[in-house]
């Protein structure tokens, strides 16, 4: 993958980890009610959905916006269990999967699923 396609899956990634860090910031304001981490669920999510919006000039909108939710949703439960010590059942690892599985399964089989070298 020459570096012009990697570069939005590269901020994509880049947008996952913020908004990742935005919603685990979310369950420690408890309700906005702690200064900081409400400061960081705002920083974390702002600056993942400019990263979002930049990868948007030139990936597809479906193929974006599945990995970004898809592979935060995963990373979010993934996190929940090791952090708060949320429930590991077989049924959550297997949906975590299937989530992960389609995400790959975009990229992968989708003929569309190619970016232009243009605007990022």
């Amino acid at each position: 993958m020459s570096g012009a396609r990697r570069m939005p899956w590269i901020l994509l990634i880049l947008a996952v980890v913020c908004e990742v860090f935005g919603t685990l910031s979310l369950k420690l304001s408890n309700g906005f009610s702690v200064p900081g981490p409400s400061i960081a669920v705002v920083a974390g999510y702002g600056l993942s959905f400019i990263l979002l919006a930049r990868v948007l000039k030139t990936m597809e909108v479906g193929v974006a916006y599945a990995a970004w939710s898809g592979l935060g949703t995963a990373l979010v439960a993934i996190a929940g269990i090791f952090i708060f010590g949320e429930s590991a059942t077989l049924a959550k690892a297997v949906c975590i999967t299937m989530i992960v599985g389609g995400v790959i399964g975009l990229h992968f089989f989708d003929a569309g699923a190619s970016v232009s070298g243009a605007n990022v």
